[in-house]
């Protein structure tokens, strides 16, 4: 280890520069756990390792001192080897919520090498006390909470933790350092827009993290960032991760979505967007048009349950007074495809809203449902609620089938039911079903900006692995081939996507099987009546 960081542990000052000390620094993304957000077993199947690449931690390399060395380990890609942490000065962690059984390890490893660690990232900024070993806390945005951090490691004063109530001015923020990822590697590329959301759900923590004000970068930065993309010739889909893209829908509409139009017009970009946003997206017909002329087609809308109460004990209001079906069948004949979040486990829900929320599943057409049981993030309303009632069972777990709360129906009955409605959902027979329903209502979109999507010899590579994986191991894959062959006969234009869904199909069962074994554990332990917060 750099012997410069070995006196800056045992508290010798440094000069005051930063500049001027040559640092090595690793950074190191944990391993998602197998959740739906993962796409595990998609990308296994048209080989690739994981999902896409950790925006964070390369937002983060371009904010550090231009001369130090950087090496980013992405445990979704690759092993952390002892190696790596004797290279480096210091050691760069950060982690979501989803994360936290990754980051103990890594923790571990990292003290047992005598590494000094640096975390970030959502999973430590409400409860960063839950983690011994790590030397520095950056918490929030750091953007704003890195700088000082920088500043005083110079000056051999670097303080346990760094953290604020501002928020960042994103307009400020570097083009991520794409260079230190392999994209080849990745499902799908990613940059973010914005930060923040406007709405007040109770159980999301976008609101205590970020703001109720989205905050959004220039047009120019978003171009750029595109532009180091595109270059790479990888993308095949460009993920914006946002926690609400139409959140500040005046910006959006005049400067972002023209810019993006006349950029994709000018380089013809042969991938397209994705992108998380609200259900009203369908009470605006120019937006929807913006968006699908500017390349967005995957939507990812918190649909969480059709029923009117449940919806507004958690706030969900933009969700309220519209005929849900409808909607949702407006946004898929516009040309987009939803991928929906669902919730069950609301002190509201009963023993027959688990048939009500997968029969409305099926009927929706979603061709991507995920399934979760309520649970209470730190930072939101429904946490603070929870902790005042005395109901918070065990520390924020994000798993599908996990909570941190106890339900008012009794933990046995939700999962019974959250069971029932994965299995009506999940496997191959009702996926079948959903999607034929889709592709009855999914139209082509009307817009004049075209993208052709540059034909690679690697296609044919992952054809024939879906082929063999999807198409003949598994067992089913009638259930495959009568979707590709409905489609061929009913709606061939869209076989591209039958044949995208056709794996999905194969990653909702396994992902069945893989929350079904977690309930399992779950329903074998008797009901908590202890509080953590008691």
């Amino acid at each position: 280890m750099n012997l410069l960081a070995e006196e800056n542990k045992k508290n010798v000052s440094w000069p005051c520069h930063h500049s001027f000390i040559l640092m090595k620094i690793l950074m190191i993304y944990p391993e998602m756990p197998d959740t739906f957000y993962a796409l595990k077993h998609f990308t296994k199947v048209v080989g690739k390792k994981a999902a896409f690449p950790p925006l964070g931690l390369l937002t983060v390399a371009s904010m550090l001192p231009e001369e130090w060395e950087r090496k980013l380990v992405d445990l979704n890609v690759t092993a952390l080897k002892d190696e790596d942490i004797h290279w480096a000065d210091y050691v760069f962690l950060s982690a979501m919520n989803v994360q936290e059984e990754s980051v103990r390890e890594i923790i571990a490893q990292c003290n047992r090498n005598n590494a000094i660690i640096v975390a970030g990232g959502p999973l430590f900024t409400h409860e960063h006390d839950r983690f011994a070993g790590i030397d520095h806390f950056i918490l929030n945005e750091a953007e704003i909470t890195l700088p000082p951090f920088l500043e005083d490691l110079a000056a051999g004063t670097a303080k346990p933790i760094y953290s604020s109530k501002d928020f960042a001015d994103v307009s400020k923020t570097p083009v991520p350092q794409f260079e230190l990822v392999n994209m080849k590697n990745y499902l799908y590329s990613i940059i973010q827009y914005s930060r923040g959301c406007p709405y007040l759900c109770d159980f999301c923590d976008v609101t205590a993290l970020f703001g109720r004000k989205p905050r959004v970068k220039s047009s120019e930065q978003i171009i750029a960032e595109l532009d180091e993309i595109r270059l790479t010739k990888d993308a095949q889909l460009v993920l914006f991760a946002d926690d609400n893209l139409i959140g500040n829908k005046k910006v959006l509409k005049a400067e972002l979505l023209p810019a993006l139009i006349e950029w994709r017009k000018k380089y013809k970009p042969g991938f397209y967007f994705a992108t998380q946003l609200t259900v009203n997206l369908a009470d605006d017909d120019e937006l929807m048009q913006l968006l699908l002329d500017a390349g967005f087609r995957h939507v990812f809308i918190g649909i969480e349950t059709p029923d009117e109460a449940s919806l507004k004990v958690a706030h969900k209001n933009q969700n309220l007074k519209r005929n849900l079906l409808e909607t949702i069948h407006a946004i898929h004949e516009a040309g987009f495809i939803i991928s929906g979040g669902f919730i069950v486990g609301f002190d509201t829900d009963t023993q027959q809203s688990f048939e009500v929320q997968s029969r409305f599943i099926q009927l929706s057409g979603i061709p991507l449902p995920i399934v979760n049981v309520l649970k209470a993030p730190p930072g939101t309303e429904l946490f603070d609620r929870m902790k005042k009632e005395g109901r918070l069972v065990r520390h924020f777990a994000f798993s599908e089938g996990e909570t941190n709360i106890r339900p008012v129906m009794g933990m046995h009955q939700l999962y019974n039911g959250f069971l029932n409605v994965i299995e009506n959902v999940y496997k191959p027979k009702h996926s079948l079903v959903r999607l034929k329903n889709f592709f009855r209502n999914h139209r082509f979109p009307n817009t004049t900006v075209k993208i052709h999507y540059p034909f690679h010899a690697g296609n044919i590579w992952i054809a024939l692995r879906v082929l063999f994986l999807v198409g003949i191991l598994d067992s089913d894959r009638r259930y495959y081939w009568n979707l590709l062959i409905w489609t061929l006969f009913f709606n061939r234009k869209f076989f591209d996507k039958a044949v995208f869904y056709a794996v999905m199909m194969y990653q909702m069962k396994k992902g069945y099987d893989t929350i079904y074994g977690q309930v399992q554990q779950q329903l074998a332990q008797p009901e908590p009546t202890e509080s953590i917060a008691a």
